[in-house]
């Protein structure tokens, strides 16, 4: 795949949150203030979290929270991946 990155905005409990998805051949990764949060992968119709040791880091650093800026501290759980996927496939929609 190695598409263009690409901006997605998520809500996250009573705020929004704007992440960079960085798309890879089998995964999605999640960039928040310029680290690799995580990544998503999409199988058996379910978007799931990768597990971190599979996620080459290439270029750019794992992300370190840190709660002194205007950050939030967005964890990687399910409804997030969730929400994650679907702007994903939000994404792809508007481009067809």
């Amino acid at each position: 795949m190695n598409e263009t990155v690409f901006n997605i905005k998520i809500g996250y409990g009573q705020n929004e949150v704007t992440l960079t998805i960085l798309p890879q051949d089998d995964y999605f990764k999640v960039i928040y203030f310029g680290g690799i949060m995580g990544a998503v992968g999409y199988a058996d119709a379910d978007w799931t979290l990768i597990d971190p040791e599979k996620i080459a880091p290439g270029d750019l650093p794992m992300y370190t929270p840190d709660l002194k800026g205007e950050r939030l501290k967005v964890i990687l759980n399910e409804a997030t991946v969730d929400a994650i996927g679907k702007e994903i496939e939000m994404h792809y929609h508007r481009e067809e």
